[in-house]
């Protein structure tokens, strides 16, 4: 015969949000339309994105340009008559 194996926390049994991560985590899981973001994380976040953009698009134009397709040489011909 088997033992049914104890349990050492009660955390799956509670019902209600104690302030616990595990019981906060399975409330946020559950009620996705009532957690946000704080105003301040949403706005430090977009003033990161803008940075991270604006770095980008510099590197891009100082970057060296690479021909990486040779142009024909020839450009007034347009073909051989």
């Amino acid at each position: 015969m088997t033992r049914k194996k104890k349990t050492r926390s009660l955390a799956d049994k509670v019902t209600l949000r104690t302030g616990r991560r595990k019981d906060y985590r399975k409330w946020r899981h559950e009620n996705p339309d009532e957690v946000t973001s704080s105003r301040r994380f949403v706005q430090k976040k977009r003033q990161q994105r803008k940075a991270q953009a604006a770095r980008k698009q510099a590197r891009q134009q100082d970057a060296p340009r690479l021909d990486i397709h040779e142009r024909p040489k020839d450009t007034d011909k347009k073909g051989d008559e």
